[in-house]
């Protein structure tokens, strides 16, 4: 044997994950019960005390705009419709039972508080209904036209939607927010899309990114916080236009004196073509379609595809029915920052991803952001246009 050669060595897996000891390492301190103590020794990733420094927010930044959008690429998501609105409105079922025992108890408050819930609940199952419209029709359109419904994952309104989606079987997204109070995931959101927040601007990028329309239903400031900052963004061409809809018009125009706004001089009139008010799910769907040119129904060009096309993937939902879901397609949000995110996409480009997060994080904070141009409003706005971009 020549003196070079060694002994042969035990072959290893490529698919190892090297970096498994390290979270070893914490999880044998939570089962010991032993208090972690900082440790300069500690590998930085693997390391809370150091990952929760105020010096490390940045890379919090980054990394709750990556592990989102990984996610939802994973599982074909692409294209959004956004639903917004009250956390406090109850399915009319539990409406209807807290008034029995507003009833019973006798207190004024509480039985003033059940009839306005009562009073309210037919808003769930109108996005609740809207939902099922949106998902059941686009399950059966061609990737690049479908839409998958999005929500702040809570209850109220937010329930209603993922609900929806859910009965269809269809995926929805869940975009929730660590809140001292009022918010957890509703139990109707595909758990592979359920994700959390701990920085509101975070939770916003990932609502519009993917926006292709944005419902408001009434709500209080988390809706109108969401609402204006996205007609903001459109009508100063931030953001390149989308259908906002403002469901329940007398709700909007008592809450909104918009027409005020424009004798004042504060906006234009030719802002308020902006957004649109709608009353019924019928209504909100069919905007939206008009708005793409998707009048022909998702199941006769589903009929119309070639014999012998590929289908589409299954992925499972909540409820292990089977749902069809898209083959990844490539970036579509709305929002001005869509070509770092679609380099952070490529599967190819790996080392670009995280230096991609920087950049969203930088442009995020500091809002150089270039402005999109603006379509022609009479000209149909495609989902997909040549540059895979959102229209």
């Amino acid at each position: 044997m020549h003196p070079m050669n060694h002994t042969q060595t035990t072959p290893q897996n490529l698919s190892e994950n090297r970096l498994a000891d390290a979270w070893a390492e914490l999880q044998n301190y939570s089962e010991n019960g032993n208090p972690l103590q900082a440790n300069a020794y500690r590998l930085a990733f693997a390391d809370p005390e150091f990952l929760l420094r105020r010096e490390t927010r940045g890379i919090r930044f980054q990394l709750e705009m990556l592990k989102p959008d990984l996610d939802q690429a994973e599982q074909g998501i692409e294209n959004t419709v956004v639903v917004f609105g009250s956390a406090r409105f109850p399915a009319p079922e539990d409406a209807q039972k807290n008034l029995q025992l507003a009833q019973i108890s006798g207190d004024a408050d509480t039985l003033a508080l059940a009839q306005r819930q009562v009073r309210n609940a037919h808003y769930y199952d109108q996005a609740r209904l809207f939902a099922r419209l949106v998902a059941g029709d686009s399950m059966h359109r061609r990737p690049e036209e479908r839409l998958f419904i999005t929500t702040g994952g809570g209850p109220g309104i937010m329930e209603a939607a993922n609900r929806g989606a859910h009965e269809v079987g269809a995926l929805s997204v869940g975009l929730n927010i660590a809140l001292p109070h009022e918010q957890s995931a509703n139990p109707y959101v595909t758990p592979l899309l359920n994700f959390k927040f701990h920085y509101f601007a975070l939770r916003k990028m990932h609502l519009m990114m993917r926006a292709k329309a944005l419902v408001a239903f009434p709500g209080g400031f988390g809706t109108l916080d969401e609402l204006f900052e996205v007609i903001t963004l459109v009508q100063t061409r931030k953001s390149k236009p989308v259908p906002i809809l403002l469901f329940g018009s007398a709700y909007w125009k008592r809450l909104v004196n918009f027409d005020a706004m424009v004798e004042e001089g504060v906006i234009a009139a030719e802002d308020l073509k902006l957004f649109e008010y709608v009353d019924e799910p019928e209504a909100a769907w069919a905007a939206i379609q008009r708005f793409y040119a998707l009048s022909a129904g998702g199941r006769r060009r589903q009929a119309e595809r070639a014999p012998n096309a590929t289908p589409a993937p299954t992925v499972q939902n909540t409820n292990d029915t089977p749902s069809t879901a898209p083959a990844a397609p490539k970036s579509m949000g709305i929002t001005t920052l869509e070509p770092w995110i679609a380099i952070m996409r490529k599967p190819s480009a790996s080392p670009w991803r995280a230096s991609g997060v920087i950049w969203c994080s930088v442009l995020m904070i500091i809002g150089c952001t270039e402005p999109s141009e603006m379509p022609n409003s009479a000209e149909h706005r495609p989902i997909v246009n040549a540059e895979g971009m959102n229209g």
